[in-house]
């Protein structure tokens, strides 16, 4: 067993080397005074989120009537101030005028929490959708509870509004918070209707371009992503609209990919484990080849 000298040799040693700052780690860090969004605040500010726009859920409480007013301010009150500094570190990864970064950040912050009214909406239809398109579901409560697309919806929702208002980091963080605990996976640049379901969930993939109708339900697996990249001089990817538009009132079954800048019509329903690269339009119906079941081989014959 090793003495206690040689314990604190090791370690001290270790600490050393670790707090060497490396060219590589150097690129990797967009600022250098630590700034960085806290990725369990964040938690708590979607948590926040889905306690407002789902008050009798999420919050452990049943709130009605003044109750429920105290209880909403209270939350949205620790949301704004929890935003506030969060928009604020994120916003020195790019900014280099700190004397206006607390001001913007406030500012940003009131400006998201105005979106809430929206946000739960929308969440709202994506309940409905979900629980008229599952014979499993008994009722909306369990939905909401239970179904991980409201989870994931959730979070994609506020990271969007977000995203519009330009705060980086911080919406690529939330929705790969969803990612992680539910396997659905939505950039949250995408534009998405309402009304809008996924069933199961795992697997779910919806890239950055995305653009997403009403009335849309998706299966476990769908990938709607980019067939190739466009390249710049120095061959970076160029971030153009690469992923597909699926227009109102489309169904996509497991494990579909639909890839490129390519239109799903309206009305139209893609089968499971289709590959499709091409536009389609209204009312189609895409489906693969039927399975072929052959007869077994006599005894003695080749197979």
């Amino acid at each position: 067993m090793s003495n206690r000298a040689d314990i604190n040799e090791t370690l001290s040693r270790n600490v050393r080397e670790l707090s060497e700052l490396s060219d590589l780690e150097s690129r990797m860090i967009p600022c250098g005074d630590g700034s960085f969004p806290s990725v369990d605040r964040l938690r708590r500010i979607v948590a926040l989120v889905k306690a407002l726009v789902f008050p009798d859920f999420f919050d452990c409480r049943r709130n009605m009537g003044e109750i429920r007013s105290y209880y909403l301010g209270v939350n949205i009150d620790e949301l704004n101030t929890l935003l506030t500094t969060e928009i604020r570190r994120a916003q020195r990864f790019n900014k280099s005028d700190s004397d206006r970064i607390t001001e913007n950040a406030a500012a940003l912050s009131l400006q998201f929490i105005d979106t809430l009214p929206k946000i739960k909406r929308l969440l709202y239809t994506d309940v409905e959708a979900m629980y008229l398109n599952d014979p499993a579901a008994d009722n909306y409560a369990e939905v909401i509870l239970s179904y991980p697309i409201v989870d994931a919806m959730a979070h994609y929702r506020s990271a969007h509004e977000l995203h519009k208002l330009g705060i980086p980091v911080i919406p690529r963080v939330i929705t790969e918070l969803a990612h992680s605990t539910t396997g659905i996976d939505i950039n949250p640049g995408a534009e998405i209707g309402e009304y809008f379901a996924i069933d199961h969930g795992t697997g779910v993939v919806i890239g950055e371009t995305c653009i997403i109708g009403n009335h849309v339900t998706l299966y476990q697996g769908v990938t709607l992503g980019a067939k190739n990249f466009a390249l710049d001089s120095e061959g970076h990817p160029v971030n153009v609209p690469r992923h597909p538009i699926i227009e109102d009132y489309v169904t996509i079954y497991s494990n579909s990919s639909i890839l490129g800048r390519i239109t799903v019509g309206h009305n139209s329903v893609i089968g499971g484990n289709v590959w499709l690269t091409h536009s389609v339009p209204p009312y189609s119906r895409i489906l693969q080849h039927k399975a072929e079941t052959s007869q077994p081989a006599e005894s003695g014959q080749d197979v």
